[in-house]
């Protein structure tokens, strides 16, 4: 499985009204592995960045007056993406930009190189409903180092991302790493059956039980009474 982790920056907040991406970052996972096979661009805008967004990349117009435009890279980048799972934080700010720009070359949307996309931030707000879910904040819960990140920087925040969504989605591998699971030669996932190793059941104490259930009125409350277990069990 190809998955390509995507971020940009922008001289400011709407495609729409004129602004430009001017730095595309993008990292590639092969297998949930990190292969640093990666691409950058910075883009000449043609235009001014909002003071707004200047504060947030530092990016200045003397920087990337010699830079190529989008025009100039467009082949590059969508043969690198061509049937990947593209993974954006926030995924309708970065399509917004990226399908303003093929627009005005008079190529298609963006999604229609690519195998599919996912939105990191969607997934975040299912899982920790009522929460702080910016990619900051999600590194600092997943124990995923940004103290470098004092400016925003597409390549970075790409980098963040794929670590942060490898953490995210870890779950399922824990119980593979420790019995021993791999690849094959091919690169295919080796199956493992686990109907041959017996687990042992234990039962959450009554305190344990208590924090649980606080937990759950957290989610149902944040989620105004939508959640699926209160429904079937009323």
């Amino acid at each position: 499985m190809r998955q390509i982790f995507l971020d940009t920056e922008t001289t400011g907040l709407s495609a729409a009204n004129g602004d430009r991406m001017i730095e595309i970052g993008c990292v590639e996972l092969i297998n949930r592995k990190l292969t640093r096979n990666n691409k950058h661009f910075y883009l000449n805008p043609e235009r001014e960045s909002h003071e707004d967004a200047l504060k947030v990349h530092g990016i200045t117009s003397e920087f990337l007056k010699d830079k190529p435009k989008f025009a100039e890279i467009v082949d590059e980048l969508l043969d690198y993406c061509a049937g990947a799972e593209i993974i954006i934080h926030n995924a309708p700010f970065d399509l917004s930009f990226l399908n303003k720009e093929l627009e005005l070359i008079g190529k298609p949307s963006f999604k229609g190189f690519v195998a599919s996309v996912t939105d990191t931030l969607v997934m975040a707000k299912e899982i920790y409903p009522g929460k702080r879910n910016s990619l900051d904040a999600l590194c600092d819960r997943l124990g995923v180092d940004n103290s470098g990140r004092t400016l925003h920087g597409a390549l970075l925040d790409a980098e963040l991302l794929a670590d942060m969504y490898i953490n995210l989605t870890r779950g399922q591998d824990a119980l593979l790493i420790d019995i021993g699971a791999g690849q094959n030669a091919d690169g295919s996932e080796i199956q493992v059956d686990l109907s041959a190793f017996k687990l042992d059941v234990l039962l959450a104490n009554d305190q344990e039980t208590a924090a649980h259930e606080d937990v759950l009125n957290q989610i149902d409350k944040a989620s105004k009474g939508k959640t699926v277990w209160r429904a079937v069990s009323g």
